[in-house]
């Protein structure tokens, strides 16, 4: 038997023994080479509780890792920025200290920096650890000290992650309000996770939470990794959304970005001590070709502490559940994935494999579950490199969810043709096949479609006519396409074998036009970086339909348990256009053809007994037509012509239905 359960699980990684070996062998390294004293990596991922500010019983202790760095000096309001008064001591090869004395002598909510003398400059810097960062009127960045007179007080010690059928609700706190300025933590507690738990969803998914100084950058370009964003408000605000959003049932897990940094000096941690390889590699090999920021060398301890201690504080300081990785592919190929097709497996074990960052996802997977055993950690991944979502123990590389980012590219493309040319083949194996016992996380659409230069599903399909058509009182093809197959692509993608779903904030209810963040370009307009919820829930506008629909999707997949079942498929047929497949005891029927029904289908369910609809897309509610009974009761027979047992059922054109078995 294989020494690693992973090459027996995925057959096709045996010919990759060696590669799993070295895997394997490293992590095992890397992990001895930081622990050394630390009984556990929950022991050693303590560096903020280490370096930064750190109030002791007679004043305050600061700290700095800075190992190249010829001097220190601690600079803000509280000394009027002299920037000689106050010099940090290098206490050993890595790190600087200074003791202020006097626990008022830097009040709550001083602006503070780093003066860091260092490779023949002398610069004004943002502390590493910053857990707060804050630009005032002249858009000048500074560490603000925390010192609040209370702490925030949580109520959630109940709660308990259910880290299983994710039905994920991505948002941005900046967008989420209809208002067309920045959104706050507060106002996105009070109208936002309301409407999530109202939807049916148990788990939001929030970006752009790390402290980014381009609101545009969708919070992918982070400066200081230890700051929840000031942007949307106080650091008690986000604790609070946490708070209800768990009070309510709720899971909450961040976008990690730990694939790369900021390239600023000014605002962010490159060449804090002078040099480029302090966080990062060195040379042309730390930047990265198309996303102009920094790329971490993630074989360096120093690293390591700084990335790990981070997982760790989100976690504890924030409660948050888990988080999605951002940007995985670019962290575990040298070349960032850049051009590459994954067709082959060599692709993914080869000199281009960067396995200190595989072994950092899997340091930081094993660390999140020893801080919270039930940690949901998601990658993103487009690459689909085997074993991501498998148990560190069976050489994999720990994760619980990979996104599955080809959904989207299938629906992107299957859009581009007539609907007569829909490929239903290519439809099964993209949205039911997976690695084995890997995880996959379906969706139709994530922030990623709807920026600029790309679009949702709601407007590839209807363009221009949503701004004139969308009114109930309106008749228009367009439009009558458009929100039919806005329900069935979502229907068969959360059917058809997920895991976990995703959705993208207002994407449930079709949310007309797209994302642009105030630019240049745009006369830094926020009209394009809001959410209009007053349209969508309009009573007389059809977004609501969608909504509607979304809302009893929801409620299906729940009631009947729908994810993570294997589908098995019943029939499908190119021509026709029709594909049904059995989930559990629910059997779905998908009618594809722009204008074809079939009065009398005969469907194979290889089974005996009654089925009823329980739900279908033509509801008048969902704005159908009402055109399938939800009271008649199909019973099997054997289908003339065939040796097997089936129902005849009527299929109206662009819909989709589901029977339940009634005589269980």
């Amino acid at each position: 038997m294989a020494k690693w359960e992973i090459l027996e699980i995925d057959p096709w990684i045996k010919d990759y023994e060696n590669d799993i070996n070295l895997r394997m062998n490293e992590y095992e390294k890397q992990k001895e080479r930081i622990l050394q004293d630390n009984k556990s990596l929950k022991d050693f991922a303590n560096a903020h509780h280490y370096y930064g500010f750190h109030k002791v019983k007679n004043g305050w202790i600061y700290r700095e890792w800075a190992p190249k760095a010829d001097g220190l000096y601690l600079i803000g309001d509280f000394n009027d920025w002299d920037r000689h008064a106050h010099p940090l001591t290098k206490i050993n090869d890595e790190d600087w200290e200074i003791f202020i004395k006097g626990i008022r002598t830097i009040p709550h909510g001083s602006r503070i920096k780093a003066l860091v003398d260092a490779n023949g400059a002398i610069k004004d810097r943002i502390p590493l650890y910053a857990t707060r960062v804050e630009r005032d009127n002249k858009n000048d960045f500074a560490a603000i000290l925390q010192n609040p007179r209370s702490k925030f007080k949580w109520t959630d010690q109940d709660f308990k992650i259910n880290k299983n059928d994710l039905l994920i609700y991505e948002a941005h706190i900046g967008m989420a309000g209809e208002e067309e300025k920045v959104s706050t933590y507060k106002e996105f507690e009070k109208n936002i996770l309301p409407r999530i738990k109202k939807d049916g969803y148990n788990t939001v998914q929030l970006m752009a939470i790390a402290e980014h100084p381009y609101y545009g950058s969708f919070g992918y370009q982070v400066s200081n990794f230890y700051a929840p964003s000031s942007w949307y408000g106080q650091i008690n605000d986000l604790k609070s959304l946490v708070n209800t959003a768990h009070n309510m049932g709720i899971n909450v897990i961040m976008d990690l970005v730990h694939s790369h940094a900021i390239k600023n000096t000014i605002e962010g941690i490159n060449e804090f001590d002078g040099t480029d390889y302090q966080f990062f590699h060195a040379g042309v090999e730390g930047n990265h070709p198309d996303w102009d920021s920094k790329l971490f060398d993630y074989s360096k301890p120093g690293v390591l502490h700084f990335l790990l201690s981070n997982v760790k504080y989100w976690l504890e300081e924030f409660h948050f559940d888990g988080f999605r990785f951002d940007g995985v592919t670019s962290m575990i190929y040298k070349n960032h994935g850049r051009g590459e097709n994954f067709d082959h497996y060599s692709k993914y074990f080869s000199m281009n494999t960067d396995i200190a960052a595989i072994n950092y996802l899997q340091l930081a997977n094993e660390l999140a579950r020893e801080v919270k055993p039930d940690a949901i950690t998601i990658v993103e991944d487009m690459s689909g490199m085997p074993g991501m979502c498998l148990p560190i123990s069976k050489a994999g590389i720990g994760f619980d969810y990979r996104l599955a980012m080809g959904m989207p590219d299938f629906w992107e493309k299957t859009l581009e043709k007539q609907d007569e040319d829909w490929d239903l083949s290519n439809m099964w194996y993209e949205l039911s096949t997976h690695r084995p016992e890997e995880k996959r996380i379906s969706y139709v659409e994530s922030h990623d479609q709807a920026l600029v230069g790309s679009k949702t599903t709601i407007f590839t399909l209807a363009d221009k006519e949503m701004y004139w058509s969308m009114d109930k009182d309106s008749t228009n093809y367009i439009i009558d396409r458009a929100i039919a197959l806005h329900k069935m692509i979502r229907w068969i993608t959360i059917s058809m074998g997920a895991d976990a779903y995703l959705n993208f904030m207002g994407n449930e209810s079709g949310h007309p036009e797209w994302i642009d963040f105030p630019r240049e370009g745009n006369g830094y307009s926020f009209s394009h970086a809001t959410r209009k919820w007053s349209i969508l829930d309009a009573d007389y506008l059809k977004y609501h339909y969608l909504g509607d629909f979304d809302k009893a999707m929801i409620e299906h997949i729940k009631k009947y348990e729908q994810l993570g079942n294997t589908t098995f498929r019943l029939w499908l047929d190119n021509d026709r256009k029709v594909i049904a497949f059995r989930n559990k005891d629910i059997v779905y029927v998908f009618n594809f053809h722009p204008t074809n029904s079939y009065e009398s289908f005969a469907l194979p369910i290889h089974d005996l007994g009654e089925f009823r609809t329980v739900l279908d897309t033509d509801e008048v509610r969902f704005g159908g037509v009402g055109r399938i009974s939800h009271d008649y009761v199909y019973k099997t027979e054997r289908l003339a012509g065939t040796d097997y047992d089936g129902i005849k059922i009527y299929i109206p054109s662009r819909t989709a239905l589901a029977l339940e078995k009634c005589n269980k």
